[in-house]
């Protein structure tokens, strides 16, 4: 599945654009952050490895890091400027890694992850087939993913005030939680539970907003964009229709918020294929002896 419209050199551009100002706009990832920390409790075990994809500037990793002291946690994300800034929260007492890789291509071996953490960074993947398959791939059977990504109702009145002013993308379009859970499911994903969250975080202006997505890299990385300055009219035009909606003095803005969990499946379950069909792995130690002789 390929149902999203990312240019990802750009996602890439804009997060590592907005590492010195992130920690200054993050107080709904921080929220988040604790649904998150919530949902750790179903893993009983004791993990060996921990990572945390979509790191940014590594004030979840850690947490990670306090939650499990004796386990591996590593922070990865995109960009390099982010791992740079999270350097400030692995101090020599909760040390932890920082590697630059992308989700769906993470650098490392087959079935080693007990825990893996992502919050608010999926949202930005282009293939979603290509994530999760990369998600069983590093997990361990019985491992736990642990996720948050933004829904399709995040920013809508946004969105609206910019269809006032012309036809052209201008916010980032986000999947429906029903797609991101047929997706788990045909990566062959165990289990998963899949919530869906509204916040509405208001403003003395939208202008306001518009700094504050900017600060956090969240602008738009969507590949039909308008890829020349905007006009004054067509912003001013924006701005209009967005003043249009203010509640008690206030400009809102909608931020619908998926959670969800998973589990690694055992060696051997089919997952089902684009196409159609299913296909299954084994290793090939157990497949020894079942040859007839």
């Amino acid at each position: 599945m390929s149902s999203s419209h990312f240019d990802q050199r750009q996602v890439r551009r804009n997060f590592g654009r907005a590492a010195n100002t992130y920690e200054q706009h993050d107080a709904l990832q921080r929220e988040v952050q604790t649904l998150l920390l919530d949902r750790l409790g179903f893993y009983l075990e004791t993990p060996e490895r921990v990572i945390d994809v979509g790191a940014g500037t590594g004030r979840g990793t850690a947490l990670l890091r306090k939650r499990y002291p004796k386990a591996q946690v590593v922070a990865m994300d995109l960009a390099l400027p982010m791992l740079r800034a999270a350097r400030k929260h692995a101090s020599w007492l909760k040390p932890f890694q920082r590697v630059c890789a992308e989700a769906t291509s993470l650098p490392l071996p087959d079935h080693s992850v007990d825990v893996l953490h992502s919050n608010l960074c999926f949202q930005w993947v282009d293939d979603l087939t290509a994530l999760f398959s990369e998600c069983v791939r590093v997990l361990k059977p019985g491992g736990l993913l642990v996720y948050s990504t933004f829904g399709p109702d995040t920013l809508k009145e946004l969105r609206a005030a910019w269809a006032e002013a012309d036809q052209q993308p201008h916010v980032s379009r986000f999947l429906d939680m029903h797609d991101l859970g047929d997706a788990m499911i045909n990566a062959g994903l165990r289990d998963p539970v899949l919530d869906v969250d509204r916040y509405t975080l208001t403003y003395s202006e939208p202008r306001m907003l518009l700094k504050e997505l900017q600060g956090l890299g969240a602008t738009n990385a969507d590949r039909e964009r308008e890829r020349h300055l905007l006009g004054k009219r067509h912003y001013q035009r924006m701005l209009a229709a967005y003043e249009t909606m203010r509640v008690d003095g206030r400009i809102p803005a909608t931020w619908e918020v998926v959670t969800a969990h998973a589990w690694g499946p055992p060696p051997g379950q089919s997952r089902r294929l684009p196409g159609g069909g299913e296909i299954a792995s084994f290793s090939l130690n157990s497949l020894r002896g079942s040859r007839r002789r």
